[in-house]
């Protein structure tokens, strides 16, 4: 029943379909793991099942073929006695013919008797021969579902831990994405243009003030000429500072006709 059993579960593991099971799962890689660890286990009980059995096996042989030695042993006594009475007999001698034939007979008994052993061990034989093959092939096939289970958890999670190194650098690469204005890259550029803009602004605005600045020194020094030049006029100086190009302020408007009443 015990062996039956251990046969039972090894072509149950043997038969199972990974795939199938994996698409059931919740969590696929401990369920791997789970099952490497049950199949390791039941693989460890098996192999040793299976050895208690052809160690039972290889002693039934033993006694089978020591059965058919004894049986040849006692035929070749039975022969030799048989042999020896006939020639006690061809001398005359009947009584030590009849004590050899005697024990020829009782090697005879004794060669039928180690006959019947090993012909009834025959069947026993053959079938614990046929579990322990069973057992065998079981053990083989559990054997590559277990390496089967082993690549199977080994792909799974080296293709976990890529799916989490490619998750890791996507994430890397977008929080560092200049393009996104809403990071800190973007942020911190959008602030060094504004500074840019001020600073153009503020030399725009400062080149604009010294322009006025060199138009006022340039509106003064007409106005100096325009003097001297008056001044020379009335004190009957004939030489006048001539070249300035000079022309008259806002302040000093003149009305063209009254050149007309000169």
């Amino acid at each position: 029943m015990v062996k039956q059993s251990i046969f039972g579960r090894i072509a149950q593991l043997a038969k199972a379909n990974i795939n199938a099971l994996l698409d059931q799962a919740e969590d696929p890689q401990k369920m791997l793991d789970q099952m490497v660890r049950d199949y390791s286990n039941n693989i460890a009980e098996a192999e040793s099942a299976v050895a208690q059995t052809i160690g039972n096996l290889r002693m039934l042989q033993a006694d089978y073929n020591e059965d058919v030695k004894n049986a040849q042993d006692w035929g070749n006594k039975a022969l030799a006695a048989s042999r020896k009475a006939d020639e006690y007999r061809a001398t005359g001698n009947a009584a030590d013919a009849v004590k050899f034939d005697n024990l020829a007979k009782v090697a005879i008994q004794r060669q039928m008797s180690a006959e019947n052993e090993a012909k009834s061990a025959e069947p026993n034989i053959a079938s614990q021969s046929e579990v322990v093959d069973k057992l065998k092939s079981g053990l083989d096939q559990m054997k590559g579902k277990l390496n089967e289970l082993t690549s199977k958890r080994n792909e799974l999670v080296a293709r976990s831990k890529t799916v989490a190194a490619q998750t890791q650098v996507h994430d890397a690469l977008k929080s560092i994405d200049i393009m996104d204005p809403t990071s800190e890259v973007g942020r911190f550029e959008e602030k060094i243009r504004r500074e840019e803009a001020k600073v153009l602004g503020q030399q725009e605005l400062a080149a604009s003030s010294l322009d006025a600045q060199f138009n006022q020194l340039e509106d003064l020094g007409e106005q100096t000429e325009i003097e001297a030049r008056l001044a020379a006029l009335k004190s009957g100086s004939s030489k006048a500072a001539i070249g300035a190009g000079a022309t008259a302020s806002e302040d000093d408007t003149v009305d063209e006709a009254d050149f007309d009443k000169l």
